[in-house]
């Protein structure tokens, strides 16, 4: 078998697609579900028809798989995919430009204003119904013309929606806000930006906060995602003041070249700095990422590059930012308790990866920034868990932080099985509070939510 035919990485193990639709009811559990667990986790991911290569990992048709949960029992599961022009194949590009309904919509599925939305932050969201059923493209009662970002933030005290829609080509970047109930949509160009990928941003109480790294559009590239490394490309962090009319307000900020997909959190400090926090790559590392994505068979020259956990401190009075790498673990999919998203959060979630072949005794982090320290939860060699979601269980202000669970849905090759862990947000030492058995072995996925009934009601 040569390298140009052999098995594409996102198409095997942990990663390998199913080929088929499927409803389960009344799925086994070990343990006791707690009655507080009444909703759906949602997961999405890249799931490409049978007999489909696609150029890149990020080209595969998204897929939502749905988990549901009430009064201590698990209903059902089941998996659909998320019915796009893409999915049959239609093109992105036509004569006109970007048809921006021919999505993947394989990147994150949220909700909001009640509506479910499967997202891919180079098309309109598309919306669901609560069995994973494809309703079509939500563009805000034609208010959205632009794409949409796949790292929506909803403030937690407003209730507002932000997103923004970047785009090589000039307007590199528009910011949206939409209501809370999902009615009412305000757009503004932000100025001064590049066509430097944005994959992921974020908001603090006073101002949204865009990063722009060491990625940027390249026209040489074949994969059907335009972007490559490039050392010309300035890496910035760009600060926006909240509002109408903020984006006149943008500045931005020299950082050190790298690149972060995903962002943990962002917030204003006791001195009003703006500190923002999540893994970032250099050069090789991203290299490796790419070369992963693309089917590449060399995976890069530098095994021990992977993203590691960064700060950087936006001092706006002085004009600069200070940067600093926070732990030496090799970390993605970073989370938090969303109640204290853009606000200061004490604790923060991450999935850890051990090595560079994609499989082994990956780990789910727990980090306390107060203290410093961390907790380790390895979940076996030939076990992928999915980026853990939290849920609290105590929705009161004066709750503890960490008083809820995580939720992660751990690919398990070694009897080609998966099953969701319940985990003691607290203490992950502690066993799994309960574990679900799924009637089959779910891909690897992106990104997800947990959705509680009172939001779909």
């Amino acid at each position: 078998m040569t390298a140009a035919s052999a098995p594409k990485p996102y198409l095997t193990g942990h990663y390998a697609p199913v080929p088929d639709e499927l409803t389960a009811t009344e799925l086994t559990v070990d343990g006791h579900l707690p009655p507080e667990l009444t909703g759906r986790l949602m997961r999405n991911s890249h799931n490409p028809k049978p007999g489909i290569t696609p150029t890149h990992w990020f080209k595969g048709s998204g897929m939502v798989h749905g988990i549901r949960l009430r009064d201590g029992r698990a209903e059902w599961y089941r998996n659909r995919w998320v019915k796009t022009p893409a999915l049959d194949g239609a093109p992105y590009l036509t004569e006109h430009g970007p048809d921006l309904t021919v999505s993947t919509a394989g990147t994150h599925v949220i909700e909001h204003g009640g509506r479910l939305l499967a997202l891919c932050e180079s098309a309109l969201p598309f919306e669901l119904t609560a069995e994973l059923e494809t309703v079509g493209a939500y563009d805000w009662n034609g208010r959205l013309t632009s794409a949409m970002t796949a790292h929506p933030k909803e403030d937690p005290l407003t209730g507002e929606l932000h997103f923004f829609a970047s785009s090589p080509f000039p307007p590199y970047l528009i910011h949206h806000v939409s209501s809370p109930d999902g009615t009412v949509l305000t757009s503004q160009e932000v100025p001064g930006a590049s066509a430097a990928l944005k994959h992921d941003f974020a908001i603090t109480e006073h101002h949204v906060v865009f990063l722009e790294g060491s990625v940027t559009f390249d026209p040489a590239d074949q994969s059907g995602i335009p972007y490559g490394w490039s050392d010309g490309q300035a890496a910035r962090l760009g600060v926006m003041p909240r509002g109408e009319g903020g984006a006149a307000g943008v500045r931005w900020f020299p950082i050190e070249a790298g690149y972060a997909m995903h962002l943990a959190n962002a917030y204003e400090d006791a001195a009003g700095r703006i500190v923002v926090e999540g893994p970032s790559v250099g050069r090789d590392g991203w290299q490796r990422s790419w070369n992963w994505w693309v089917g590449a068979p060399d995976r890069g020259a530098e095994p021990n590059s992977g993203s590691r956990g960064r700060r950087w401190v936006v001092d706006l009075a002085a004009g600069r930012v200070r940067e600093e790498q926070t732990d030496d673990l090799t970390v993605e999919f970073p989370t938090i308790n969303d109640a204290f998203l853009g606000r200061e959060h004490r604790y923060q979630y991450a999935l850890s990866f051990p090595d560079d072949r994609g499989v082994g005794n990956h780990t789910l982090v727990k980090y306390d920034r107060r203290t410093g320290g961390r907790q380790l939860l390895p979940v076996g060699t030939g076990q992928l868990p999915s980026e853990a979601v939290f849920v609290p269980a105590d929705e009161r202000p004066d709750a503890d932080e960490d008083a809820g669970w995580l939720l992660t849905v751990v690919s398990d090759l070694n009897v080609n099985a998966s099953k969701l862990l319940v985990l003691d947000a607290s203490d992950l030492t502690l066993p799994p509070v309960a574990t679900v058995h799924l009637p089959r072995r779910v891909p690897a996925m992106i990104h997800g939510s947990w959705i509680p009934d009172t939001a779909l009601a």
